[in-house]
């Protein structure tokens, strides 16, 4: 995880492993009322099937799904339980 300062809204760039089938994909997300510490080793729900997107200088490769909560900050969404990195959403 790095910091973005080159982003327009602020934002984090994640570094993510989904597992040897996909591999690790970078990710830029909006999601600064998380601190390094709560995202560190936090397993995350994303797509990783959507076309790359630029965001400045920086390569999207997958998108981290969050929910929007009363006051506007995103709440990322978790399994409840323990599974694989790069495991299938079904």
């Amino acid at each position: 995880m790095e910091d973005f300062p080159e982003a327009r809204v602020p934002a984090w760039k994640l570094t993510i492993d989904f597992g040897p089938e996909v591999g690790v994909k970078r990710s830029s997300a909006q999601i600064t009322n998380y601190s390094r510490e709560r995202l560190q080793d936090r397993l995350v729900i994303a797509v990783v099937n959507f076309p790359p997107r630029r965001i400045g200088p920086f390569l999207s490769e997958v998108l981290v799904l969050g929910a929007l909560d009363e006051a506007g900050k995103v709440v990322l969404l978790a399994p409840d339980d323990a599974v694989a990195p790069g495991s299938r959403i079904a």
